[in-house]
């Protein structure tokens, strides 16, 4: 060991913050990464809690229409 601390020689990683697109640091430093900031964290999250992202659905094959319903 080398008595540095090894934290210090890590170069801070800048990313663009997901919501607002400004700067951001990606390291352990920023409780919001990858967010800027804390506001940023809060309204992508509301946005997931209000169903304002969504996953388009599977397209259904032609192999689906053709199977009887189970019953």
């Amino acid at each position: 060991m080398t008595g540095q601390d090894s934290t210090s020689q890590v170069p801070r990683r800048i990313v663009r913050c997901p919501r607002c697109g400004g700067n951001s640091v990606y390291a352990a430093s920023n409780p919001w990464r990858p967010f800027c900031s804390e506001r940023c964290r809060n309204a992508d999250f509301g946005a997931w809690a209000s169903e304002g992202y969504r996953v388009a659905p599977a397209a259904e094959s032609d192999d689906d229409e053709e199977r009887p319903p189970n019953g």
